[in-house]
């Protein structure tokens, strides 16, 4: 019996593999406004889950140039509510797609549990907070995250999506590198 081959992680319709400018041209065929490139990652912007104003990362594996993981980087929030409304939206509409989550982490690590927004926003901006749902799907891993801003203005969900075969060919370069 012959074992089946694993295909790509989609994004948007496109597989998450090949060249960089390859992946970049197609998302701008979506209408995503490319920003810039930079050490073999691309930045795009546009509407993303009916959500504008997403940020989108490509990164493709160094020195190969084939494209391994695609990020979302949802607008900036400054209350809780915002954010958890946007972070339960997302999480719903990827369990209707992909079924039951592998891994769901949401809770505050803090030694005080916060008890209203403001302190559970405060939680988050002093990493006292995993929020997170992963999804371990045949081709891929695809990661919900809320993230606080690395310049302190505002917080984030953030969406990954890895592919699997692309990954596995990052982390056999690392191997070899040992």
């Amino acid at each position: 019996m012959y074992e089946q081959e694993v295909e790509h992680l989609i994004f948007k319709g496109i597989p998450i593999d090949g060249p960089l400018d390859e992946f970049v041209e197609k998302l701008k065929g979506y209408g995503y406004q490319y920003l810039y490139e930079e050490n073999g990652d691309a930045l795009m912007e546009g509407a993303f889950a009916g959500i504008g104003g997403c940020c989108i990362a490509i990164s493709s594996i160094k020195g190969k140039n084939i494209v391994y993981i695609v990020g979302v980087l949802f607008p900036a929030c400054e209350d809780w509510s915002t954010l958890e409304k946007d972070y339960i939206f997302l999480k719903t509409k990827l369990i209707e797609k992909y079924g039951e989550p592998s891994t769901v982490i949401e809770r505050f690590t803090g030694c005080v549990q916060p008890e209203d927004n403001i302190e559970k926003l405060h939680e988050l901006y002093m990493d006292r907070c995993v929020w997170g749902t992963l999804f371990k799907i045949k081709n891929g891993d695809i990661l919900l995250v809320l993230r606080k801003s690395i310049n302190g203005r505002g917080c984030y969900v953030v969406l990954k999506y890895f592919d699997k075969i692309n990954t596995a060919l990052v982390d056999s370069l690392v191997i070899d590198d040992l």
